[in-house]
Parts: structure tokens; sequence; C-alpha cells
């Protein structure tokens, strides 16, 4: 999942938030005060200079010299490095630097064309769209770019065993090339999150000559259009790209080659940073961000978050995703009061201010209150009542204390996020089990649908389709709990048919009412994007969806 990133570090305060905040207290004693990793959005009314976006600006060329090395500490290891079956915001990363897209995102979160040259003609029906594309490009291994090229991408995005792009898509019926500049997609219905979609990972184009050879093994060794190409990988420790000289616009490329260093302790990153070992940090902690904002040789870059973390609830993936739809035998999986119980549980104010340091937001919606698609339907958040919880859990005839098993990474800042859990959901009658796994591995994990409660979270996209659609909807290609409600799946397709964008707004928050009764998803906060640079480096930026952009930096003069 984007999915999905790992969590967070703990912070110390002395001034306690209510009941939930002394349950934190008293987890906190048992583990350390230690930073906590965050990026979400700057809380309500925040007057701390911590909630101000600072997104990075481009680069002036006369002030960067050529070449060099930049190295980027990452909190976790991508997955796959194929954009069709790729579900982390890790590997979003490094497709910045290799995989351009049809449609990219500016600072204002708006849909800008990329390796396309204009948005999308939509025909008066809404059922066609006509893309026109840039000319003399070539793929890094000498390729031509060209409509056959974004044909057989797009088509494999849709057909490929396992794809997490196909739900993104929507209902495509077939794909014109009426010349080598110009794609036509056809639609069997309008679908609105078509543009926004080519604007991430549905819209990279590959080469067909790499496909034709690797298959489902293009992850091995990808080819695309970038500014860098793919060098090499060393598992659960580091991916090199270096400058490629066929990049159609090679001149704004300064350095030579880009490492990421795979590095989950967050105080190590913000370490490596100090020293000089790593020129960029991402996922920096909330006790660490404000003492780098204090050094001269750090700049830090924070943004909103257009994504939330939560708790996903295996419900009826006991097949494995995508496959036919299996009901756990647990009463967590086939009892909404229970999933209910274990949502009121949760102080997520508590989270908020006493473990995030406030910089991070409660959330109880996949859809960001920055989005233009907001309502205050969207926004309703119930209130933690581990009472009421109790009562729900007897309602269901559940015993407690209720056992769950929960899994999660196996980093410390994970780890200490899931303890605060633990302790919280205890008052309302569950006895949270912790299950730690390697990242990778939870992705793998999640997919099979080996699991009871999983802790994960997603980056977010600019249009809400695509934070709902994949998660909840019953063909979601990334719908890990198995959840399936004919409501839901109704007002979803509605709201992805319409172009009127106040319907859209009705639907979503319609959406969330159903959702927050079922729980397929228990939605916790909102991260702030942290995000550390040497002063040594000019030209990092990181927008809303939380993309480290590195591609055109360079060290300065």
């Amino acid at each position: 999942m984007t999915r999905r990133l790992a969590l967070n570090r703990f912070i110390c305060r002395r001034t306690p938030v209510g009941a939930g905040a002394a349950v934190v207290a008293l987890v906190l004693t048992g583990t350390a005060c230690s930073p906590v990793q965050p990026a979400g959005d700057s809380p309500s009314g925040g007057t701390s200079s911590a909630a101000q976006d600072v997104f990075g600006e481009a680069a002036d060329t006369a002030q960067v010299k050529q070449g060099g090395t930049l190295t980027v500490a990452l909190s976790a290891d991508p997955d796959k490095l194929d954009p069709t079956l790729s579900r982390s915001l890790y590997s979003r990363y490094v497709f910045h630097t290799m995989c351009e897209k049809l449609y990219d995102l500016d600072p204002d979160a708006k849909v800008v064309p990329q390796l396309a040259t204009a948005l999308p003609t939509v025909s008066a029906d809404g059922r066609s769209l006509t893309i026109p594309l840039r000319q003399g490009v070539k793929f890094a291994d000498g390729g031509t770019f060209d409509s056959n090229a974004v044909k057989m991408s797009l088509n494999r995005d849709l057909t490929l065993a396992g794809s997490a792009r196909k739900s993104e898509l929507g209902p495509i019926t077939s794909i014109e090339t009426p010349d080598p500049q110009t794609v036509v997609i056809k639609l069997s219905k309008p679908f609105a999150p078509l543009t926004a979609a080519l604007a991430d990972r549905a819209g990279m184009v590959l080469s067909p000559a790499a496909v034709t050879k690797l298959g489902a093994n293009f992850s091995n060794a990808p080819v695309c259009v970038g500014p860098f190409k793919f060098a090499g990988r060393v598992a659960q420790n580091s991916i090199k790209v270096v400058k490629d000289p066929l990049y159609y616009d090679a001149a704004k490329v300064h350095l030579d080659a880009i490492e990421y260093r795979i590095i989950t302790d967050s105080s190590i990153r913000s370490a490596n940073l100090k020293s000089g070992d790593a020129q960029v940090a991402d996922s920096l902690s909330t006790q660490d961000a404000p003492e780098l904002q204090k050094d001269s040789a750090v700049s830090v870059l924070q943004s909103q978050s257009l994504g939330y973390q939560g708790l996903t609830i295996n419900i009826a993936n006991a097949n494995g995703v995508g496959n036919t739809l299996k009901p756990l035998d647990s009463p967590l999986a086939k009892d909404p009061k229970v999933r209910q119980a274990l949502a009121l549980s949760i102080d997520r104010e508590a989270l908020v201010k006493s473990i995030f340091n406030g910089l991070n937001t409660v959330a109880c919606s996949p859809i960001s209150p920055k989005s233009q698609f907001t309502s205050d339907p969207a926004q309703v958040c119930p209130a933690h009542d581990p009472a009421k919880a109790k009562q729900l859990l007897a309602d269901a005839g559940v015993s407690t204390p209720y056992k769950v098993e929960m899994i999660t990474s196996n980093n410390p800042d994970s780890l200490r996020l899931a303890q605060a859990l633990q302790g919280m959901v205890k008052e309302g009658g569950f006895d949270l089990v912790i299950k730690p796994v390697e990242y990778a591995a939870l992705l793998d994990q999640q997919d099979r649908g080996d699991f009871e409660l999983l802790q994960l979270g997603w980056s977010g996209r600019v249009d809400p389709d695509a934070n709902i659609y994949n998660f909840v909807g019953t063909t979601g290609s990334q719908n890990v709990s198995g959840y399936s409600s004919p409501d839901v799946d109704k007002l979803l397709t509605q709201a992805r048919e319409s172009t009127d964008q106040a319907e859209r707004v009705k639907l979503y928050g319609e959406v969330v009412g159903k959702l927050q009764q079922d729980d397929p998803i228990v939605y916790l906060y909102r991260q702030r994007n942290l995000t550390g640079v040497s002063k040594k480096l000019l030209g990092i930026q990181v927008y809303p969806d939380g993309v480290i952009r590195t591609a055109f930096a360079g060290f300065a003069k």
C-alpha cells in the first residue's frame, strides 16, 4: 500500500491530555521516550513554525555545480520497482527520478502535463479522453516513447496479475493510437478521477522492450523515461540510479547519481544528515525536527499530507487480495459492532497531542480537510468512548478482554505506536497482541490475507477516489480488508461518474458515514511530511503528495 507508511515514535509531554493521555504516559514509561517519525497535517489552529508548509524551491542553475552523488536516507525499503505492482510510498521516491508520468502535480496539488503536452481533451459524453504526447523522447534503453508505449503500459496496468493499478483506471474499454503522438482512451462510462490517476503510477510509461524481455520481473531492471536510470539494488540496503544521457531535458539534471540507503531508525537518519553521510532524510521525528530547524546546516521541508494512517481489519480477505472474498470466522470480522467498539476505544486526540507533539492531526475519514472534496459529513469524528465500546462488545456477545492480533512494521517507531494503541484499547475491552514483521514482508502478508488487524497507512492522492475506492470498493485492487458493501459501491461509482464537484462532495460525505458504520478501516490521524535537507544541496522539493523530488537537485557551488 503507498500504500503505506511505517509509523512513528513517541514524544514525552509533561502535560496530560485526558484519560487517553494517561494511558499513553503509562506506555511510554515502559518503552522509554524516543522521537516519533511523523509526516502529517499540521494541527488546526497551531501557531508553531512547524505548522507552516515549506515545499522547497527549484534549483537556480547558476548556483548549482555539476556532478556528485546524492545520498537519501529512507525510513523503509521500497517494494517492487514496477509501477504496475508497486504499493509503497518509498518506491514512488525512486520512480520520481526514473519513471516519468503522463501528468504530475505542482506545489498546489494541481495536475499538470509531464510526458503529455496538455491536459486531456474530454468528449461531450465524458467517454473519450484524447492525450497529446511529447515528441523526440527516448526511454533509458534507447527505445522511442510514443503512443504505442503508452497503450502497452496502460493495458499492462489493466491486465497484469496482481496489478495495483487496475481499479485506479476505471472502466476503460479500449486505447487507440491514431498517430505516434496521440492516445485516445475510450470508457464505457465517464470516469472523473482518470486524469488524476495518470498523475501517479498508473500514468508511468514503461519501455516496451524491457517489458517484453522481463515481463512480470520488470522490477529487476526497470526501464522508463526519466532524468535518471536504474543502476542497481541491494535488498534491504540501497538502491542506486544514475544520470540518463538520453533524457529529453538532460540539461536540467545536475547530479551524476542518487543513492537511496535504507535506515529505519529515525534518530540514525537524523545523525546521518547532521554528519553529512546523507544529504536528505525522510520522515523526521517530531523530536528531531525542531532541533534540526535550529541547525544552520540543515533545512526542514514540510507539507500537508493527502493521506491517512489507520488500522485495516480483515473482514473477508482469507483468500488473498483480488481473489474471491472469503469471510474470516471471528467476531471482529463478522460483526460491525465489534469494529465500532475498537474505533471508540482509541483516543485520537491523545495520540496526536501526547505522542506526535501536535504535529499530526486527528483523522476519522480518508478525505483530507484540505481537499476540495471535503465537507462537514466527511470530517465527522466519533468521540472516544471506552464505556460505549464495552457495551457494544457486550451487545455483540463478546466476552472481554477480547483478544485481537495486529501485525505492524518491526521498526522501533511502529512498535511504540502499537504499544500506545495496546494500552488505549485495553480500556475499551480489547487485548491487543502485537505481531511485528519486516515492512516488505508486511505488504506481502496483507496481500495474502494473513492477518486479523493491520496497522499501516496511505500517503494520499489529490482525487479522493484513489484514497477510497481501491481500499473499500468490492473490486478495489488494494481492498486488503475484503470489505464489500453494495451501498458503498453504488455511492463510489456515482462519484466516479459525476463531473459535478458539488455532487461528488455530497456523495463522499455519504460514503464516510457508511464506512463509520462498518469500520473496515479505522482511520486514526494524518501525518505531516517532514524531510531534512542539507543546505549544501539545492533544489529538493516535497509537495503534499509526499514524494521527495530529487531529480533536478544539485550541490551548491
